[in-house]
């Protein structure tokens, strides 16, 4: 049989690569520029565990091999995750200054018509006991007692 006149073969140079040979090639090319360019150590997400597989700390997902936990960064899981932190860092962050000054604020009700009643919180200056006084208007117009 004639070998040289098929596409993409010459004489010696042992053929097309398979589909699943060429992927597994590019991945590989893929993990070593991504190794060059991104240290992994220095990912605070990034863990190895007892197993010898990959963890992200941050989104809890496992992955067979650094490649993949590279692609994962790389992915909507682990952005959307990282803005999520992010914002909540960022909310917590200026809380922390606040507690030099304590302001207690006085809670502002919205009253609709007339109570027919008033309850008070009280405190006996000496004993220091906390109590509720309780007056109830005795004009109302009308009073009903329902069974």
């Amino acid at each position: 049989m004639d070998f040289q006149h098929r596409a993409g073969g010459k004489t010696g140079s042992g053929g097309v690569a398979s589909a699943s040979e060429s992927n597994r090639d590019r991945r590989e090319r893929l993990r070593q520029l991504a190794l060059e360019t991104i240290d992994i150590n220095k990912d605070p997400y990034f863990m190895k565990n007892h197993l010898g597989s990959y963890e992200c700390k941050l989104c809890l997902t496992l992955h067979n091999n650094e490649g993949s936990y590279l692609a994962h960064t790389q992915g909507k899981k682990h952005q959307t995750n990282l803005a999520r932190r992010a914002a909540k860092e960022a909310k917590e962050a200026p809380a922390q200054p606040a507690p030099a000054k304590v302001k207690v604020e006085v809670k502002k009700f919205v009253k609709i018509g007339r109570p027919g009643y008033k309850v008070t919180k009280q405190r006996d200056p000496e004993t220091g006991q906390q109590s509720l006084l309780f007056q109830v208007r005795n004009d109302m117009k009308t009073s009903r007692i329902l069974n």
